[in-house]
């Protein structure tokens, strides 16, 4: 059974960083695309990072981008968000998503994504 678990999260002032992780295990697909996606109050749900496993590239969404990084571990299998320079806009619940396969160019598709983790909650005060 596949299984997509997170950790970190939490809250923290304007300007300062938070670390997420997310593990993957139960699967035997050979690539795989992992991400973190968020939805703020009254916000319908975006994709904010990805990684593919085979061959490492990434996705971020413009907000984001140049402030967070998405990273993987030797076997592949977790993926760390670092959130640096955070703001009152970055308070959202955060889901970790995995699908089989590479991760589509320049886009994070949630119908792709076929395991969710359960959700950690980020806040930001400003």
């Amino acid at each position: 059974q596949v299984q997509v678990v997170e950790s970190g999260g939490g809250s923290v002032q304007a300007g300062g960083s938070l670390r997420l992780a997310c593990a993957a295990s139960g699967y035997r697909y050979l690539c795989i695309c992992m991400g973190y996606f968020r939805r703020a109050p009254g916000k319908e749900r975006e994709g904010v990072a990805s990684i593919a496993s085979c061959g490492g590239s990434t996705y971020y969404i413009d907000s984001v981008e140049g402030r967070f990084t998405i990273s993987q571990n030797n076997a592949k299998d977790t993926v760390y968000l670092q959130m640096d320079n955070l703001t009152a806009e970055d308070t959202a619940m955060y889901y970790c998503a995995m699908g089989r396969g590479g991760c589509v160019l320049n886009q994070m598709q949630e119908e792709t994504f076929g395991h969710w983790g359960q959700g950690t909650q980020v806040t930001v005060s400003s």
